[in-house]
């Protein structure tokens, strides 16, 4: 069985045979030798392969290797005298298992994120695509890890739903779904309401998967389709919601610096510098709290010339946001008790009549990270919040029962996974660490 790439890098030691697979990124020909560089999308690095001409398919298989080209080469490692590589691969063996054509699009150049978007099925094989990727993956299974580590249950939450969870009304319907279903159905904007279910039987519940938005928005910030996480605690109020949020965002940040080094080295250098110091100052800061109001009344006085004015009531914009965790307090911000007015329907009033427990994560460069709240579990409030939105209670008539049966304190929050991952790498636009983007007007892949 052929090693992984990097594996080899890391561990490989000079004087060991040692087979790969991969594709080269880069092919070098000279007079008496070719250094075919294979990467296998296990690291940043690739392996220099060096390929004598004594091998028996070098004339008419070797030389005309070009980028992109697949192949499987067995031989020694020896030390390299390259800077940047610790060892590279004499070849004893290799065979040529995929060749490309003149029209690859691929080549040894810096190609735009706008043009690698319209290639999807070969943009991975890019140094910036693939460290995206390796991210994610890392920063997937951390998330995993930091709930199950807790005793949380992983709920797997419909794509398919008849409810809306946000009241937005941009949904995705399924044509057809009336006569199939009996009531129209469409894709869900996020796990939360059956979350709740889920709290309510097993305490500590989270949902990770994809949601949708029917938002005609083309900008670097929105996708059609999105994953998100979300957790939901029984017995859970709004401090500790955001005790857990907080933990959650520097543990998730803390692993992807601990294991994607040289991805994360790479977006420092390459797509954003200080990246690497912002996530590292994230996992060392206490996170500042403060309400609504009072960052309202900051903005105000902070005599900032804003492109959206502020005042109380309205709901805040990404340059605020960033005003508070870069310019203020200089570290993530946590929001609490927002207006109800510009709230979701769940969320639990306070006294005051005017706010509800709601919160928000800011971080610095993108501002809002998660958005959570206390879950409104009073039955009358309930009604009567939905009623105000303009909400069928039929069509709820379950998430109303939950009120009735058994009801506690209940709380929980939502992390756009993208948005987590473009904050971690730096990357400008959002279309760009997801791998397939689905945004209006297209849908190739």
């Amino acid at each position: 069985m052929s090693a992984r790439v990097h594996g080899v890098l890391r561990e490989g030691t000079p004087g060991s045979q040692v087979s790969v697979k991969g594709w080269l990124r880069t092919a070098r020909h000279s007079k008496g030798l070719s250094f075919l560089d294979v990467s296998d999308g296990s690291c940043m690095n690739g392996l220099q392969v060096v390929a004598p001409p004594d091998l028996a398919n070098y004339d008419d298989e070797i030389r005309h290797l070009t980028t992109g080209c697949a192949i499987h080469a067995s031989g020694e490692l020896v030390e390299s005298p390259g800077k940047g590589q610790r060892v590279e691969l004499r070849a004893s063996e290799i065979e040529v298992i995929g060749t490309t054509g003149d029209d690859y699009a691929l080549q040894k150049k810096r190609h735009s994120f706008e043009f690698l978007r319209t290639i999807a099925h070969l943009r991975p094989r890019t140094n910036t695509i693939g460290a995206v990727w390796r991210v994610r993956n890392v920063a997937a299974r951390a998330i995993h890890d930091f709930f199950q580590e807790r005793g949380f249950v992983w709920l797997h939450t419909p794509v398919l739903t008849a409810a809306d969870a946000e009241g937005a009304g941009e949904m995705f319907e399924l044509a057809g779904s009336e006569e199939f279903f009996g009531r129209t159905a469409r894709l869900t904007v996020s796990g939360q309401l059956e979350a709740e279910i889920g709290a309510l039987s097993h305490s500590q519940v989270y949902s990770f998967g994809p949601t949708f938005r029917a938002e005609n928005s083309n900008t670097s910030r929105h996708l059609s389709e999105f994953w998100m996480v979300e957790p939901e605690m029984a017995f859970c109020d709004l401090e500790g919601d955001v005790d857990l949020a907080e933990a959650f965002l520097k543990s998730v940040i803390e692993v992807i610096l601990a294991e994607c080094a040289d991805d994360m080295a790479f977006f420092n250098e390459r797509i954003e510098k200080g990246v690497v110091e912002t996530l590292e100052h994230i996992v060392a800061s206490p996170f500042e709290r403060m309400t609504y109001s009072e960052a309202v009344e900051i903005l105000e006085r902070s005599g900032h010339a804003f492109e959206f004015p502020v005042k109380w009531g309205i709901d805040l914009q990404s340059e605020h946001e960033r005003y508070l965790t870069e310019e203020h307090v200089k570290r993530p911000v946590v929001l609490t008790d927002y207006p109800a007015a510009i709230k979701a329907f769940y969320m639990y009033a306070n006294d005051d009549e005017k706010t509800v427990r709601a919160m928000d994560v800011l971080v610095p460069r993108i501002g809002e990270i998660i958005g959570g709240s206390q879950r409104e579990h009073r039955a009358d409030v309930l009604e009567a919040r939905m009623t105000a939105h303009g909400l069928d209670l039929e069509a709820y008539w379950w998430y109303l029962e939950l009120r009735r049966h058994g009801t506690v304190p209940h709380a929980g929050f939502g992390l756009g996974f993208e948005r987590l991952v473009q904050f971690a790498t730096g990357m400008a636009n959002i279309r760009d660490v997801i791998p397939f983007p689905r945004v209006p007007g297209s849908l190739e892949f």
